[in-house]
């Protein structure tokens, strides 16, 4: 089976890495305790079964969950998986200076005990409705320990194992370049007798999406195209093409432009874009109002998603019961003039200024056809409102990678606006909002690890997010991400654009793969069969 993944892979270990095509290549080794499925129901992979108040796995205050492991799985190098394998993984996510960007999701837990190799108890700190976050899903991924007790702390970043990790899943790795190519077998010491089909899996990174798309729904030479951000038009012709068939991932994402908080020309000891300093013009709120109305939502969407996505107010679309109804967008580029005029920006011939200092902004993105198309339409209205924009295209496996030596990643943003797709990963919406609060602020301390890559800090959001973390009931909870949503898109942190469906291809020959809105394209390869 030949995979095609135009943004090619860097890391296999999913708790350094910061994409999702690196979740993808990790999934297809890697297995969590469980992952929810297409119907928003938990699916188990380690777990013999999924915990519930009936079965005595969780229990009624909400602040012990209790995970009963398969019996007789091994790792594929043959060496048994057992629940002090998952203990590991809580001790090396959870280690401060191995600075894992899943951290935050586990600091809640007060204990992970092992009361014998089949069962794990987590003993939370406080009640916490989304006791399922920790081990589940893409942030959830166990590592062996006999494999990275040697790649712990200092020894994280540049250890072996993350290139090539021993998993439970139904592959095994056999080589990996990184930015290129990663090649699978099958992993002999999997649990099913009956899987995994293929005797050997490849994972292509690089190219376009175009050239994707069209490997798989004209020529026929790969299995799989992922993430096929293509006008509509085109991806439209593609698929008629009669090799293969495209298949449509519900909570995409949402396409949103991030605004930096922070300074990306002031160098503080050694960093750019420190949290301690003030951003020259996006510090005042007008100005962000100014440019929250200068792009054309509507336009976007219809031209170069079409059918494959809306144009969206907010940052939280889906589960629907808490998307908010209090927001909206606007284009209106005479308005955001008299804001940016109001905040003091005037314009000196084709360009505002203040204070003898432009306006000048860098906006940038991955590589790809339709974001560069969309770079080109924001800087239109930019160009018109009298700002000075330059547009930056990064290679995505430079900019989704976490070298945290490399400048030019999404995490470091050394750039004014930045833009990419994200979503929350679980039904549940407290880990997706908890990459906003002020501990998440990827910095040089924490290697640029955290999800706030804005630099932002709000007291009122933090103490939300804190109290959403354990409140029991479901309609003040509900509320309470409503605010969170409405907090980011009225304070202006992100511009949500487009409300994205993702559309992937897959051969015709190609039976069993599902997709579903809370995992990676990969979770369930293991069916996977022609």
């Amino acid at each position: 089976m030949k995979l095609l993944w135009w943004q090619a892979p860097t890391i296999l270990n999913s708790h350094l890495a910061q994409g999702t095509k690196d979740y993808d290549a990790a999934r297809i080794t890697l297995e969590p305790l469980a992952s929810f499925g297409p119907d928003d129901q938990l699916v188990p992979f380690l777990a013999a079964e999924i915990p519930s108040r009936a079965n005595g796995g969780l229990s009624a205050d909400l602040k012990t969950v209790t995970w009963k492991l398969k019996q007789g799985v091994k790792w594929s190098d043959g060496q048994p998986f057992t629940a002090k394998d998952v203990a590991f993984t809580y001790r090396y996510i959870t280690d401060k200076d191995t600075a894992t960007v899943s951290q935050g999701l586990y600091q809640d837990i007060a204990s992970v005990e092992t009361p014998d190799d089949h069962t794990v108890k987590i003993t939370f700190k406080e009640p916490t409705p989304g006791w399922y976050v920790p081990f589940v899903g893409s942030q959830g991924y166990i590592l062996a320990e006999h494999q990275f007790k040697d790649g712990l702390g200092a020894a994280a970043k540049n250890f072996a194992g993350n290139l090539k990790p021993i998993g439970t899943g139904p592959y095994r790795v056999v080589e990996f370049k990184p930015q290129d190519l990663v090649t699978y077998e099958i992993n002999p010491n999997y649990r099913d007798p009956n899987a995994p089909f293929f005797d050997r899996v490849e994972m292509k990174g690089g190219g376009d999406a175009t050239s994707a798309a069209r490997a798989v729904l004209q020529t026929g030479d790969y299995n799989v195209a992922w993430n096929l951000q293509i006008a509509p038009s085109v991806l439209n012709q593609l698929s008629q093409g009669g090799k293969g068939r495209l298949l449509t991932t519900p909570n995409w994402g949402i396409e949103r432009i991030l605004v930096n908080f922070s300074d990306p020309n002031k160098e503080v000891d050694g960093e750019r874009s420190a949290k301690s300093t003030q951003h020259p013009f996006f510090s005042d709120k007008k100005v962000r109002d100014a440019f929250a109305l200068l792009t054309d939502r509507k336009t976007i969407a219809e031209t170069l998603y079409g059918p494959a996505g809306q144009p969206t107010a907010n940052i939280l679309t889906n589960p629907k019961p808490y998307a908010s109804n209090n927001t909206k967008w606007e284009f209106n580029i005479q308005k955001a003039e008299q804001l940016l005029t109001e905040a003091g920006w005037v314009k000196q011939g084709q360009y505002r200024q203040k204070g003898g200092a432009q306006m000048s902004l860098v906006f940038q993105t991955s590589q790809n056809t339709v974001r560069q198309q969309h770079q080109q339409l924001v800087k239109d209205s930019f160009e018109r409102a009298g700002i000075k924009t330059e547009i930056k295209a990064i290679d995505s496996g430079v900019y989704f990678s976490s070298d945290p030596g490399n400048a030019d990643t999404s995490a470091h943003f050394y750039a004014d606006l930045e833009m990419f797709t994200n979503s929350n990963g679980q039904p549940d919406p407290w880990t997706y909002f908890h990459g906003w609060t002020t501990e998440e602020i990827a910095q040089k301390e924490n290697t640029w690890n955290g999800n706030n890559y804005h630099r932002w800090s709000n007291p009122e959001y933090d103490r939300l997010v804190a109290q959403a973390k354990t409140e029991l009931n479901e309609e003040r909870r509900q509320q309470m991400f409503v605010r969170m949503n409405d907090i980011l898109v009225n304070e202006v942190v992100v511009i949500p654009q487009v409300d994205r469906l993702g559309p992937q291809a897959f051969s015709n020959d190609l039976k069993n793969a599902e997709l579903t809105a809370w995992d990676v394209t990969t979770w369930n390869i293991a069916n996977w069969t022609k």
